[in-house]
């Protein structure tokens, strides 16, 4: 082949060559001693902090953002399940699902500060900065609405069933909601603190985790029988998309930066979508992590993917931290 022909091959693949993976793991920060299946992150993006919810072993597990280390181990709690970092009154929100109790601690300090009893199965947690509320998933089928400076709050928002993950808008007034064992997703109008609508799920069960994207009018649920990341409209309520994903999906996560959806997989793998336009999605990998990593969190300001990997066999617990593209 003659020199001409190598260069022309060569300016074909240096693109290829130069392409960067859209997940690369760049850090692994041990978990020695802890137990048990790991639920969901919350962040102090300001104080370069990751709270982590073991919940089999009843800690929460803090973690230097910066240093990629474990500070601190938080014990006393009953499955930690769903954490929230509001940093405009420096509080920390833990929901206990077995202990029936949501736990406010000094963010600063990590002191415990008080605990409200009476909330079964404590879930999922969520923010509403504008409002100054505290929405936190429990009982049978209700999000409780808390004040997120002092943690007062009773009033609850009645569902069919148990919420899983919900999403709230930021330019609206709805919450969305996942309820499995309704199997829909409903939408709740924040001003009336009631459902206005329930979206079927289309062929799927096991609506667990979800992410929304306002600006694109999206909102992603992963479900889980059969596998599967299914995109509504949020202005019509239908289904956009649907696309196979890994089995057991418990966390995903959209990118506005970048449009890209990561989808957390307990069977070991994350799958990472790129979003063409609100109606096509292209898969552009999927990333090998291990045994029941089905957790996470993407801290957008760092390009970071933190995915839990639970103690299985020989392998302590860990939380891995992936560079995104």
């Amino acid at each position: 082949m003659k020199w001409t022909h190598w260069l022309g091959l060569a300016a074909l693949l240096l693109p290829l060559a130069a392409r960067a993976e859209p997940l690369q793991e760049v850090a692994t920060v041990p978990l020695s001693g802890v137990k048990g299946r790991i639920d969901h992150f919350g962040v102090d993006v300001s104080g370069q902090r990751l709270f982590v919810a073991a919940l089999g072993n009843d800690t929460v597990e803090v973690i230097d953002l910066k240093t990629n280390r474990r500070i601190r181990s938080l014990k006393g709690f009953g499955e930690p399940q769903g954490i929230q970092h509001v940093a405009a009154s420096q509080r920390l929100f833990v929901a206990n699902g077995k202990a029936n109790r949501v736990d406010i601690f000094d963010a600063r300090s990590l002191e415990r500060i008080r605990s409200l009893n009476g909330l079964e199965d404590a879930d999922n947690i969520r923010y509403d900065a504008a409002a100054g509320k505290v929405y936190v998933a429990h009982g049978n089928g209700a999000l409780r609405i808390l004040e997120a400076a002092s943690g007062e709050g009773d009033v609850d928002i009645k569902l069919a069933g148990h919420p899983e993950s919900f999403q709230l808008e930021e330019r609206g007034n709805r919450i969305f909601a996942n309820v499995p064992s309704a199997r829909h997703v409903a939408v709740i109008d924040r001003n009336k603190g009631s459902v206005v609508a329930t979206w079927d799920l289309p062929g799927v069960a096991g609506n667990y985790p979800m992410a929304l994207d306002e600006t694109g009018r999206r909102l992603f649920v992963g479900a889980r029988n059969p596998p599967a990341l299914v995109v509504y409209d949020i202005d019509s309520g239908k289904v956009a998309a649907q696309l196979p994903i890994g089995g057991d999906t418990d966390d995903l996560f959209y990118d506005a930066d970048t449009k890209r959806i990561y989808v957390i997989c307990g069977e070991g793998v994350i799958n990472v979508f790129a979003q063409q336009d609100p109606d096509r999605y292209t898969l552009l990998a999927t990333v090998k992590t291990g045994t029941r990593a089905r957790t996470g969190y993407f801290v957008r300001g760092e390009r970071a993917l933190y995915v839990a990997q639970p103690a299985a066999g020989n392998i302590a617990a860990q939380v891995r931290r992936y560079k995104a593209e």
